[in-house]
């Protein structure tokens, strides 16, 4: 089977479109690694040490402590010992964070909706056809980090 996949073009139709995506407008003003590590913490099995998240939000170990204490502070995530190291502590999401993560996904869904609209039939079902190998392609990534 030939692959028809080229994978510079997929490259630049991704950063366009996160260009586009991570600009959207929103209601509530938060810093990107802010809402990243939001999201990181969100979308885990579980809650994360700080060398965890400095690891995939690519930032120093004392930004990440900074921008932790001032999300605790906010009420957005909490630190609680490790109870595998006592010398460690692991960082909680709370109700809170995730209702920012919920309402940002309500708030890009409600922004993207009338632009989905304005696509022919056959776009709309190829972005439809394309969600499973999306999907996949994400979930690869993340394995590998």
């Amino acid at each position: 089977m030939r692959d028809d996949l080229d994978v510079d073009a997929f490259t630049r139709a991704i950063e366009d479109f996160n260009r586009f995506y991570i600009r959207l407008p929103v209601l509530e003003k938060l810093s990107f690694t802010t809402l990243s590590v939001l999201d990181t913490l969100a979308s885990a099995d579980g809650p994360m040490r700080l060398s965890d998240l400095t690891r995939t939000e690519q930032v120093s170990q004392p930004a990440i402590t900074q921008l932790v204490t001032r999300l605790e502070r906010d009420g957005l995530v909490e630190r609680r010992p490790d109870p595998r190291d006592g010398r460690a502590v692991l960082v909680h999401i709370t109700e809170a964070g995730r209702r920012i993560g919920r309402a940002r996904h309500e708030d890009r869904t409600r922004h993207l909706a009338p632009l989905f609209a304005q696509l022919t039939g056959a776009q709309r079902q190829a972005i439809a056809q394309a969600l499973p190998a999306l999907t996949r392609l994400a979930e690869l990534g993340r394995a590998q980090a």
